[in-house]
């Protein structure tokens, strides 16, 4: 990875809507975050990079290369390149998606696969796709595809199936995709020698939950969803010999009553002990305690904010992408779990998604 500035600044990489994508942001930015006061500034030394709806980023685990969905009915995924520098450079053309809006991607921890959720559309299915990386990083060609089926009784959400993340658990055994539409996780192996998928198993969520993201606790043995539709979050036992889930308890995801919410990011500090989580709508970040297997809310802070969508862990902050007001926001993470004010927000249009380098 590019060594950091010598000022102990952290490179953090920004994704956003572009005007193609309704959106008005510049695609793929680069910014230095200051650990000590969790203020933020563009790296005027490297210039934004114009990937088409650049709404989830992933780092390769070995190179300096980044993921990028391209968020669009036609669907497309990105690879780019960061060198020493900080200068952001595609890394081959785009590459199809396998799918309309693709909103998550991650790659596998050998470095050779990379795994895209495809969200659909009212029309179109939500799918998962495998593609095949070179060895500097490249998009190969895709190697499968999965179809999911299903629905839920949220009307105007649920008509059909919509993949929303897809991400390996702690042990890199099985893959697990969310389906908002169908409110359930489906777990996949991989084949990492031919970047097939085979079905494992398929976790039903509370009907109408549509569950978003995950995060897992750092054991492995528990995970948490944010549920978009029902404002929960829920806490889930994870088998990790069999790649299921079991609900254990679920709580709101915000004391805000007056405002239609839809909980978005989720997160899940080191230490194992709490979780947080974006409020779109309450447009605040909400912190839970975990106690056993329940999660006791710690309170909420403002987002820095509207439209709270992407959150991202670095050095002892929280990265809070503000779609509708575009801006950036780091929010410290105290030792109970709490969260400080944030500081002031950076500017920067349509950000939903942050990545630190």
């Amino acid at each position: 990875m590019p060594t950091p500035p010598s000022n102990a600044a952290i490179r953090v990489l920004t994704g956003s809507y572009t005007p193609d994508s309704g959106g008005d942001g510049t695609g793929v930015a680069a910014l230095l975050l200051d650990p000590t006061t969790g203020r933020m500034t563009y790296d005027d030394q490297v210039k934004p990079l114009p990937v088409s709806g650049a709404s989830f980023l992933a780092a390769h685990p070995s190179l300096d290369v980044v993921y990028s969905t391209n968020e669009t009915e036609t669907g497309t995924v990105s690879a780019v390149s960061h060198d020493g520098d900080g200068t952001l450079s595609p890394l081959g053309d785009p590459m199809n998606s396998g799918g309309t809006n693709p909103c998550h991607l991650t790659v596998h921890p050998g470095g050779e696969w990379l795994l895209t959720a495809n969200y659909g559309s009212d029309t179109a299915p939500g799918t998962v796709a495998v593609h095949l990386l070179a060895a500097d990083g490249r998009l190969l060609e895709p190697t499968d595809l999965v179809v999911h089926q299903g629905s839920g009784p949220v009307t105007g959400r649920q008509e059909g199936s919509h993949a929303h993340q897809v991400l390996l658990d702690p042990a890199g055994r099985y893959v697990l995709a969310t389906d908002l539409g169908a409110d359930a996780v489906i777990t996949y192996r991989l084949d990492t020698r031919t970047g097939t998928l085979e079905r494992a198993a398929v976790n039903p969520m509370s009907a109408g939950s549509g569950p978003r993201h995950l995060a897992f606790a750092p054991g492995g043995d528990l995970v948490f969803s944010a549920d978009e539709l029902s404002s929960t979050v829920t806490c889930h036992r994870y088998d990790a010999a069999t790649g299921t889930l079991t609900a254990l308890s679920s709580v709101p995801a915000t004391v805000t009553r007056d405002v239609g919410n839809q909980p978005g990011g989720i997160a899940a500090s080191s230490c194992g002990r709490f979780v947080w989580v974006t409020n779109r709508g309450a447009d605040t970040i909400a912190a839970f305690r975990l106690a056993g297997t329940t999660l006791e809310p710690l309170g909420e802070v403002p987002a820095g904010g509207t439209w709270p969508r992407g959150l991202t862990l670095a050095v002892g902050h929280l990265l809070v992408a503000n779609q509708h007001s575009g801006t950036l926001a780091a929010l410290r993470v105290l030792d109970d779990g709490t969260l400080d004010q944030p500081h002031p927000p950076l500017t920067t249009p349509s950000v939903v998604c942050a990545l630190a380098l």
